[in-house]
């Protein structure tokens, strides 16, 4: 521990602020926090050590593979396979630290991959990839839960993510309903980490990587011609947006809200490419069929988020209104009106994005916040940059908006600015 914080709580006690009792709890407080750190660093590196370890071990035998019979061949596929079950089984039963198992357990994770890859490879064992990918992380999925192991619950996520693009975007282009499941498997290890771990980086990290994944992957979803992909995701966005603004993620720093900025971003972004007119007359046309798995998909993630969004009235966390949250709603209803014409639907998107530009102006000056504020003042730019291809406004009325927005970031900024130093002088 730190001397001068030894120092302070010597004199605290002298001075009878604090109890000695107190003074043994803070003492054990800071060195268990120092303790911690290199533990954690060292179960990072001793994860990308076995990594790195696994892969190096199949390049040189990869290097040497025409050379060797087909009996080595066999040996050498499963050998790390067995090393790695015999570290795992000796960290279970020696209940060794943290450190050990995800160690052993990544390294088993790829030496299942490896050994499964050169056996087909050796016995011409026929089959895809996505197929492979959807073998091998069934097999190491048990893994998650008989180790602990957030480094294998990170792989599972990331394979799992890489299966369902394989399977939905190149091997015959089919749903990957199994993707779900795969999901569902590893959520009981995430819930774990929100109730027990809700500040820690890998929970950041889980609370990223799942949104990121579901964007990933949604688009193997959609069928036919993919009128309905645009529906869906906007609704997806608003899912992820009404999940980042529940209590138990809003009430934290915005940094590891991943659901909150993920689904904010996306939602621009789709109203953006939604509000070009070519887009609809050419993508988006009037025949479109209801009665496809994408028209279907977006029902169940429309009840889904409403559901979300009826809950959160419910338990009064909603107290202010917020347009992000209601988007989903509003777009589906544009989304259907422009099946009979594109022009108003065209007119109140535009609309809507500038409103939700003022919004985030709004939030961001009522919490001080400069990254919102100018998150809202870039939504109101990107608007006028896309219109600015596809008008007919003449080069000086063009000029002048950008000047006008330009004011606008420094005006705000400087206002915000005065108004943050004002209340700190308070």
């Amino acid at each position: 521990m730190n001397s001068k914080i030894q120092n302070d709580i010597n004199e605290l006690v002298e001075a009878r602020v604090i109890s000695t009792e107190v003074a043994a709890n803070i003492e054990t407080y800071y060195k268990s926090k120092k303790g911690d750190t290199p533990n954690r660093l060292f179960t990072v590196f001793a994860v990308l050590g076995s990594t790195l370890v696994g892969l190096g071990i199949i390049l040189i035998l990869a290097h040497n593979w025409d050379h060797f019979s087909r009996g080595i061949k066999t040996m050498f596929a499963f050998a790390p396979l067995l090393i790695g079950q015999f570290f795992v089984g000796y960290s279970i039963l020696k209940k060794k630290s943290a450190t050990w198992k995800e160690a052993s357990g990544v390294f088993l994770f790829f030496a299942v991959g490896a050994s499964m890859a050169l056996v087909s490879q050796i016995y011409n064992i026929p089959g895809n990839f996505s197929s492979y990918m959807l073998t091998w992380i069934l097999l190491c999925s048990p893994l998650i839960y008989l180790l602990k192991s957030h480094a294998l619950a990170v792989l599972h996520v990331v394979f799992a993510t890489n299966y369902a693009c394989a399977f939905g975007y190149f091997d015959g282009n089919q749903t990957p309903w199994i993707y779900l499941i795969l999901v569902a498997v590893v959520m009981p290890h995430y819930y774990k980490l929100l109730n027990e771990k809700k500040t820690h980086n890998i929970t950041s990290i889980f609370n990223w990587l799942l949104p990121l994944s579901a964007v990933i992957v949604l688009g193997a979803f959609v069928d036919g011609s993919g009128e309905f992909g645009f529906l869906m995701y906007v609704i997806l966005f608003g899912l992820l947006y009404n999940i980042g603004k529940l209590p138990y993620f809003d009430n934290q720093i915005l940094r590891p809200n991943g659901y909150l900025i993920l689904g904010s971003l996306g939602t621009i972004y789709m109203l953006l490419l939604t509000s070009f007119e070519w887009l609809w007359q050419d993508i988006l046309r009037d025949d479109m069929e209801l009665g496809t798995q994408g028209f279907y998909v977006s029902v169940v993630l429309f009840l889904i988020t409403l559901g979300v969004l009826i809950y959160s009235y419910s338990k009064k966390w909603i107290q202010n209104f917020n347009l992000f949250q209601y988007v989903f709603i509003m777009f589906t209803v544009i989304f259907f009106m422009g099946m009979s014409g594109n022009f108003i639907s065209i007119l109140l998107i535009n609309l809507l994005i500038l409103a939700l530009g003022i919004i985030a102006i709004k939030i961001g000056a009522d919490k001080l916040h400069f990254g919102i504020l100018n998150y809202g003042l870039l939504i109101i730019t990107a608007l006028i940059v896309c219109r600015f291809f596809d008008t007919n406004m003449s080069f000086v009325i063009r000029g002048l908006l950008f000047v006008s927005v330009g004011v606008g970031f420094f005006l705000t900024n400087y206002l915000m600015l005065k108004r943050q130093k004002s209340k700190q002088i308070k």
